[in-house]
């Protein structure tokens, strides 16, 4: 209430009164040290509101908000003294050990932990499989960024991996005193050790709110905080608790004497003493369900939704259902809301929204739970507090136009931030608000934008047919037709916790990561979990939480799709290259960044494939990291992902990367040098279950998309022809069931790979004509066959082609790219191999044997590194007549290539780029549909960059 309450100052930090040591300097004690911190960041500001990401807000409510140096809701210009003293303290500490193989198992954490669950947010990865990563890439004292960190899971993660307890809850055993673990060995890590002890986090995010969600998980929490959080509840439910009382016991006498004194009340404090004389009538609320009226469309009546949608007996709301009125069947897609008119007291005018009503009331009396519909002293009580909420405080924010903002304005009428909430909710947390000291506002927060608001769903289904309370729809701002008024006291008990943990020394800031004030080559790790084209409209369906913290998003360098923001998938991309140009400024050559990625589009995929490659990173891996828990979408609608992966790509050593990046011409050392490098930052064996696995990143085909996607994203010439690498890689290093490996990690390759059984089959989906020929090699690696053995299941593979590709013939493709045996000389070393291992009778058997060569005629084989060169010029020259014919075609038409050969254009495209040919890359690019370009790196890679050399 206005004017009548005193800040109530529960610190989340139990102060000791003792001296504070920060930065070198020593305070009196915290208090001291946050004010001081303060004012240095006061005379700062002008600076800070310069750098790119700059929140929207007043000075003094970026202030308050902040907890320097430690977090400020602003760019932190403290980074660079705490990483200066972090590198000092690790220089003291032994030599460091450079993981050069990325992590490769596939990570699955649950999500059923206290300390995930504190506090909400859009997307969590759980911290537990963070530390995974952590714990392989970094040692202790190393310092880790998170340029997107969301929550701070990162930063929970980093200094987990200094509590022994949280480490071996991974399984991992610690050996005996040292503080060394060996990894499990399912994560397919071999003999890779890990140390136990605390890393350092650099958390950024461009959202106030989740950088005050992530400060709150990165800062002490002591047991007190639950005492004073209860203590707290205490006082407000004896101030404020009548507000959800009901009349659960009496005569219509008595509860038509109370109802009389309600009307009559003038002020909050005669309310209140009105339910204190008649307590023991009441019934304390839990829980109000609300439903929208609908207009029939037939005779103009209006309809309660709740009263002929709800179908308890068939547990279910209905979709269609009947006016009482007239009997007209009404689709809810289509109804009409019913728009009242009514005076907003804290606009100060009359406004329209969609009318809603409370359909049941769930409270507790006596201990016990009971439903009744609304009565009359319902009904008088809310209309009284809507006549006395201006008693309260109550802050006035209008929405931003914008995507996720359009629709609670369009459906209900809800044009500011104040309307998501009952007149009742609203008092309570405004004065709550006003109440708590700025560290414990956190409690709120967990549920101050979800179930405290209208967009709180009421569900009733086959799973629950008495109803039960749903939460609001993740990533929107959507209304429901069933809300529930929750009791803010029961939502802030609930999320009252005592979780003991001491995160204290990461860093946070409010900033974006197209501009970050962190020095060059300074960051030892970086895990990301970036948003994903247009998942999230974060700025938006944050817009409610930082309404409350006075501190805005600054959307200018917000990296997503959004039609409002004139934001499309260029300008996504555009925004992530410059978030990892910056990721790859600031880590140290040789190190790793890890990226989580989930998005159901191909198109949002290759964006950010490209968009990594671009800044200049290479990728060595992609993985799955299941988060045992899908979120609405991924659990409703079948062509969602609902397993992330995570793709682990390192920064290049420097003196490879200079000379590369200085070099106008390459000479044939440079490209080996790269490959080299890049082989060792691949994993040497992947086992699992018995069985050998693929790497795929081995493959000699994707290590020279890795190299050519390497040397465009430096704007160079693409060095030489896939057949020209193919006998390079011949001369220099090993070829092993289809792999490349040095010579030093065939010696470990050879030695795990006879202590399993066979290769595992790789799942593989066939959609194009790359993919067709990697599964027959998959095929043929596994056993030789003949075109007969193969045909029917490749039939069936085929399925799923995308429209436009135009597929070759599979008689074709064995032609192209693999070698069949017709009984000229002696049986090839992998057919002998596989039938000497699976038919006891020709165990033994030389490979000139006639009986073995019987057995071996017709069977189709990947041809060894000799031969594949050659394959590789044939397959090209085919592959360039082809793209050739394309361009006949376009000459002679003005219309789009609606089918054709997608190598053929790859091959093309390489081609031309390598000549510098670029206006035939865009001519042919601007001819194929758009889907097809998007969805397709390679080509998409070729196309952007042409069109940046064209000035397009």
């Amino acid at each position: 209430m206005k004017n009548k309450t005193e800040q109530m100052s529960f610190e989340h930090i139990e102060a000791d009164n003792g001296p504070v040591v920060c930065l070198g300097m020593t305070f009196e004690n915290e208090e001291a040290r946050r004010e001081y911190f303060r004012d240095e960041l006061r005379k700062k500001l002008p600076e800070l509101k310069k750098i790119e990401g700059f929140p929207i807000g007043e000075d003094e409510d970026i202030i308050t908000l902040s907890d320097p140096p430690y977090y400020t809701a602003c760019p932190n210009p403290w980074i660079n003294e705490f990483i200066s003293m972090w590198t000092s303290r690790k220089e003291l500490q032994e030599m460091e050990i450079s993981s050069t193989e990325p992590f490769i198992a596939d990570v699955s954490e649950g999500k059923n932990d206290l300390i995930y669950n504190v506090h909400t947010y859009h997307t969590k990865v759980p911290y537990k499989a963070i530390m995974r990563y952590i714990l392989h890439y970094t040692e202790p004292g190393d310092v880790i960024f998170d340029g997107f960190s969301g929550s701070g899971m990162t930063g929970v993660a980093a200094f987990m991996c200094g509590v022994k307890e949280q480490v071996e809850s991974l399984g991992y055993l610690v050996e005996g005193e040292e503080p060394l673990i060996n990894i499990n060995e399912n994560n397919n890590q071999g003999d890779k050790k890990v140390k136990v002890g605390h890393r350092n986090a650099i958390l950024n995010d461009l959202s106030p709110m989740a950088s005050f969600i992530a400060y709150n998980y990165n800062t002490p929490n002591k047991s007190g905080f639950k005492k004073n959080a209860l203590e707290f509840l205490s006082e407000m439910e004896e101030e404020l608790g009548f507000l959800y009382s009901t009349f659960a016991v009496g005569s219509d006498m008595e509860k038509e004497v109370i109802v009389n004194k309600i009307k009559k009340a003038k002020s909050i404090n005669e309310l209140k003493e009105v339910f204190k004389e008649h307590k023991n009538h009441m019934g304390k609320i839990n829980y109000v369900v609300w439903s929208d009226t609908f207009i029939c469309p037939y005779c103009t009546n209006t309809i309660v939704y709740s009263d002929k949608a709800v179908d308890y007996e068939k547990t279910t709301v209905l979709k269609e259902f009947n006016c009482p009125s007239c009997g007209g069947q009404i689709n809810k897609r289509n109804a009409q809301h019913f728009w009242e008119e009514r005076y907003d007291i804290h606009l100060r005018k009359v406004i329209k929204q969609a009318k809603q009503v409370p359909y049941f009331i769930n409270y507790t009396f006596n201990n016990k739970r009971f439903e009744k519909e609304p009565d009359e002293l319902d009904k008088n009580l809310i209309e009284k507090i809507s006549e006395l909420i201006g008693e309260f405080d109550v802050s006035v924010e209008s929405l931003p136009n914008g995507y996720n903002t359009r629709q609670p304005i369009e459906s209900h009428g809800f044009t500011h931030v104040h309307h998501f909430y009952t007149e009742r909710n609203l008092a309570v947390l405004s004065t709550m608000w006003q109440k708590l000291s700025i560290d414990m506002k956190w409690i709120l927060t967990a549920f101050l934008s979800r179930n405290a608001t209208k967009m709180n769903r009421y569900v009733i289904n086959k799973h629950n047919p008495k109803g039960r309370i749903n939460g609001p729809l993740t990533g929107t701002l959507y209304i429901p037709s069933l809300i529930v008024e929750q009791s803010i006291f029961q939502l802030f008990k609930d999320k009252v916790f005592e979780i003991e943990w001491n995160t204290k020394g990461n860093l946070l800031q409010v900033s974006s990561s197209t501009d970050l004030n962190i020095p060059s080559d300074s960051i030892d790790y970086i895990f990301l979990d970036p948003p994903f084209g247009a998942n999230i409209m974060y700025s938006e369906v944050n817009f409610i939480w930082e309404s409350w913290l006075k501190v805005k998003t600054n959307n200018n360098e917000e990296a997503i799709q959004n039609n409002v923001q004139g934001k499309d998938l260029t300008d996504y991309k555009v925004l992530m290259v410059k978030a990892f140009k910056e990721c790859y400024r600031i880590l140290k050559p040789g190190k790793w960044m890890t990226i989580e990625f989930s998005n159901t589009q191909a198109s949002v995929w290759n964006a950010i494939q490209l968009a990594i490659q671009e800044a200049g990173f290479v990728v060595a891996n992609v993985s799955i990291l299941d988060k045992k828990h899908g979120g609405i979408r991924a659990m409703t609608n079948l062509t969602s992902v609902k397993q992330d992966l995570v793709i682990s790509s390192y920064k290049p050593k420097t003196e490879l990367f200079s000379k590369v990046n200085e070099s106008s011409k390459y000479s044939r050392s440079d490209i080996w040098g790269f490959v080299r490098q890049h082989l060792e930052y691949l994993p040497k064996f992947i086992g699992k279950n018995g069985q050998a696995q693929i790497i795929v990143e081995r493959d000699p085909r994707i290590i020279y998309d890795r190299l050519i996607a390497h040397f465009v994203s430096l704007g160079k010439s693409i060095p030489m022809s896939s057949s020209e690498f193919q006998e390079g890689l011949r001369e220099r290093f090993v070829f092993r069931d289809g792999m490349i490996f040095t010579e030093a990690q065939i010696v470990e390759y050879d030695r795990k790979k006879v202590l399993v059984k066979d290769f595992a089959q790789m799942s593989l989906f066939v959609s194009d004509e790359n993919s067709a020929i990697e599964w027959i090699r998959q095929q043929l690696l596994k056993k030789p066959q003949t075109r007969q053995d193969i045909h029917p299941n490749y039939m069936r593979e085929i399925q799923h082609i995308a429209k436009h590709e135009l597929l070759p013939e599979l008689d074709d493709l064995l032609n192209q790219n693999f070698l069949r045996y017709d009984g000229d000389g002696n049986v090839p070393d992998q057919i002998a191999s596989y039938l000497r291992k699976n038919y006891k009778d020709l165990r033994g058997l030389e490979a000139a044997d006639s009986v073995l060569i019987d057995r071996a005629m017709n069977r189709w084989y990947v041809p060894d590194p000799n031969k594949q060169a050659d394959l590789e010029k044939l397959r090209e020259k085919s592959l360039l007549r082809e793209f050739q014919s394309y361009l006949d075609e376009l000459e002679s038409s003005k219309k789009k290539l609606k089918q054709f050969r997608t190598e053929a254009i790859r091959a093309g495209f390489k081609k031309a780029y390598s000549e510098k040919d670029f206006e035939k890359i865009v001519k042919v690019g601007d001819r194929l549909p758009e889907s097809v370009i998007q969805e397709d790196d390679k080509l998409l890679m070729y196309y952007d960059n042409a069109c940046i050399r064209l000035g397009l």
